[in-house]
């Protein structure tokens, strides 16, 4: 058999299979789960909440401003979260702890506005909130307790000093008291003695 011949075999043998390959559709493409819907939040609240960690301040204040965008648009569900779990974060110019503690609770008011995923995430991040919250106002509290206690110290220190001021005033007193005593009495004395001398002369 010619050369020929058994290439143009080969070819046509090759187009018809290419040919049947195409009357097979394309396999669909995988379904969207839940899990997967959950893992793409994740990952985008992740992202956020990087920028806002380790971002320069112009991608801060950029994340900060789309998700309060988002907020004021939406003001339920993710958009409340997004919003609550970036003010959340320490560290940076536009960490509000009390803003995002009333946020989360009023996204936890509406659990059914969230997937499992976000709803876990809100409850932690509200927990630790609850702590930091309170571990401020502890700190609050003692520094008001010992600047009480200073002020009483020195109150106490004025006092005692107050206190030796009088006693040395009275004792200062009673010096000069018993000073103008004898000088009466030496007074007294002298004055007796001028009466009882006309006397003698007669």
């Amino acid at each position: 058999m010619p050369r020929n011949l058994l290439l143009a075999g080969a070819t046509a043998m090759l187009a018809g299979c290419a040919g049947m390959a195409g009357l097979h559709p394309a396999p669909p493409p995988p379904a969207v789960t839940a899990e997967t819907v959950q893992a793409t939040q994740l990952a985008s609240y992740v992202n956020a909440l990087q920028t806002v960690v380790q971002g320069t301040p112009a991608e801060q204040a950029e994340v900060l401003a789309a998700a309060r965008a988002g907020y004021e648009q939406a003001r339920q569900g993710p958009a409340v979260l997004r919003y609550a779990l970036l003010l959340a974060v320490p560290g940076h110019p536009g960490h509000d702890a009390q803003q995002a503690q009333r946020l989360l609770r009023e996204a936890l008011a509406r659990p059914e506005l969230l997937s499992p995923i976000e709803r876990a995430l809100a409850a932690v991040q509200a927990a630790q909130l609850e702590q930091e919250l309170g571990l401020a106002a502890e700190n609050t509290r003692l520094v008001a307790e010992n600047q009480q206690e200073q002020d009483r110290q020195r109150n106490d220190s004025s006092s005692a000093a107050l206190a030796r001021r009088l006693q040395d005033e009275l004792g200062e007193n009673t010096r000069l008291r018993k000073e103008l005593d004898e000088a009466r009495a030496k007074l007294d004395a002298i004055a007796t003695i001028e009466r009882n001398v006309p006397d003698r002369k007669q």
